[in-house]
């Protein structure tokens, strides 16, 4: 499972809160459910689909696991917005400056975990991971349309 790379992915604005919603958060597993409940706010904010909206609050669930799980980070930057009319998209950056590539593994039919991006290659039009230049860590991304 790679990565499918859009040829140039767009980063969110980080300065237009209209469209982008940004949250930090320390790298603690209860982190994860915070960033579900403050993005799904936003997401029923901004009236999107139901089942969009469920899509971007699981996508952003797995990628803040990942990070949370799978880097040496200390805090999380998550974000949602708009890349255009029709493009959401999703990141969360770590601070691991370790450069270390992110691990991907396959699950066997008995691991409990390990899916997660199965889940995001599934539903996701496309991801990529990418260096932050927010953070300097890693800034793993997903984009859906709306």
């Amino acid at each position: 499972m790679s990565p499918h790379l859009t040829s140039s992915p767009q980063l969110l604005d980080v300065a237009n809160p209209d469209r982008t919603h940004w949250l930090e958060l320390p790298a603690h597993r209860s982190s994860v459910r915070v960033a579900r409940r403050s993005i799904g706010a936003r997401l029923t904010a901004w009236r999107l689909p139901a089942a969009l909206s469920e899509d971007a609050v699981l996508l952003l669930s797995e990628l803040a696991t990942n990070a949370v799980r799978h880097t040496l980070s200390a805090r999380l930057l998550c974000g949602i917005g708009f890349v255009s009319d029709v493009c959401l998209r999703l990141e969360v950056h770590d601070h691991d400056y370790s450069g270390s590539e992110l691990p991907l593994r396959e699950a066997g039919p008995e691991d409990e975990g390990g899916r997660g991006l199965l889940l995001v290659e599934q539903l996701a039009d496309a991801w990529g991971v990418d260096r932050s230049r927010l953070t300097g860590g890693n800034a793993v991304w997903a984009n859906l349309t709306a």
